[in-house]
């Protein structure tokens, strides 16, 4: 019983660190991150049926980020109310399953409807105590980690990742230092060792996945002069496995979109296949550069800048007529790094043309309309890099 609750345990709580650590922003990500991590605390600790109610909110959360808009606010309004309700009767988590499980039949999500079906069996098996603990918190470990996994992927797809062997890298590299030190604790454990295991075990896998972060926060305190770039370089190392291979794919815009999404991080830069393009080879070769996954971002961050460059009219440096508007979408979103619908963000540095194009974000153009601009502006840079991938 106890080898097999740590296992679960570490595998829940590895995975909800990993989905995490690829990017806590995202509700999708967060919301199944809390999830396997409350599951695996649940486990771990000896807390009443309730505890169980915080991975079934989570679960229905990240399920409704895949559902439209309008699921997505219903379960905002209704999560602390649930958590409340489900402090007086345990059994009321298994309402939100169940409408998970239509809302993912009503949308034809076969796959995450069986996965949330099987999840919502094992939550009503553990709080009406009707099977063995061990067999319970097994099945409802098994559909947490199916899917855990089916949100990594598709948060992979749609970043145009590669996940395998990123996702078994740091798997395997979690379950070694898992190994090393839960071990010794295993050897002479007995009851009064179990919350050490259990506590080992989860610090083993946290410093594994949280390794970068941890790295950043101690650079910030004893170099601070250097903590970007060494944070910069790390994850270009991380980034490498991420790297699917190049390909010319029906919409190459998709490629150059989520290319410029990241043009200020050439650590992310480094994941894109598109730098692998041919015209990136010559380049280096044309200044004599060496060829490493750095310079290669750069360049593709150089191809990038010249690709906006070339959307710009020519009279003048900022003009706010129709077409103006495909480069002003790119240059100064991705480029000045204007972000005029983030409140968190505060630009004191701009010059007097970037104070303008910011006034002219905030009070003439929609945030749904500069997206749409974006997108077609992409579809044009990446006309400007398209005969670079044919062979």
């Amino acid at each position: 019983m106890i080898t097999l609750s740590v296992v679960t345990s570490g595998l829940a709580w590895w995975l909800g660190l990993y989905l995490l650590a690829r990017d806590p922003r995202k509700p999708l990500l967060r919301r199944a991150s809390v999830g396997l991590l409350a599951y695996a605390a649940v486990i771990a600790l000896p807390l009443p049926p309730v505890a169980l109610a915080v991975p079934a909110v989570a679960w229905t959360g990240a399920v409704v980020c895949r559902l439209p808009a309008r699921y997505d606010r219903w379960w905002r309004w209704s999560a602390v109310p649930l958590l409340v309700a489900a402090w007086f009767a345990p059994v009321v988590v298994l309402v939100p399953l169940a409408a998970s499980l239509a809302l993912c039949l009503r949308t034809r999500r076969a796959l995450l409807g069986a996965v949330t079906a099987l999840f919502g069996l094992s939550c009503g098996a553990l709080l009406l105590d009707v099977l063995p603990r061990a067999l319970v918190v097994a099945s409802a470990g098994v559909d947490l980690l199916l899917f855990g996994v089916l949100v990594a992927v598709a948060d992979a797809f749609d970043e145009g990742e590669a996940i395998r062997g990123d996702m078994l890298r740091s798997l395997l590299a979690s379950a070694g230092l898992a190994a090393v030190f839960g071990g010794q604790v295993a050897l002479f454990l007995d009851d009064r060792l179990v919350p050490l295991l259990y506590g080992t075990v989860a610090a083993a896998i946290a410093v594994q996945v949280l390794a970068n972060p941890l790295a950043l926060l101690a650079d910030r305190v004893t170099v601070p002069a250097v903590a970007a770039e060494r944070a910069e370089l790390r994850e270009a190392v991380d980034s490498l496995p991420k790297r699917p291979p190049l390909e010319v794919p029906a919409d190459f815009a998709k490629l150059v979109r989520r290319a410029l999404s990241h043009y200020g991080d050439l650590g992310k830069l480094v994941a894109s296949p598109l730098v692998d393009l041919p015209v990136i080879d010559a380049r280096l070769a044309a200044r004599g550069a060496p060829d490493n996954p750095l310079e290669r971002a750069a360049e593709l961050k150089s191809l990038l800048l010249e690709g906006i460059s070339r959307l710009k009219p020519r009279d003048g440096e900022f003009g706010t007529s129709d077409e103006w508007r495909h480069y002003n979408a790119l240059y100064f979103y991705y480029v000045v790094g204007i972000r005029p619908y983030s409140r968190r963000t505060k630009r004191e540095d701009l010059d007097p043309v970037g104070r303008r194009a910011l006034a002219w974000f905030v009070d003439q153009v929609p945030e749904r309309t500069l997206h749409n601009w974006q997108n077609a502006a992409a579809r044009l840079v990446a006309e400007d890099l398209s005969a670079q991938v044919a062979p």
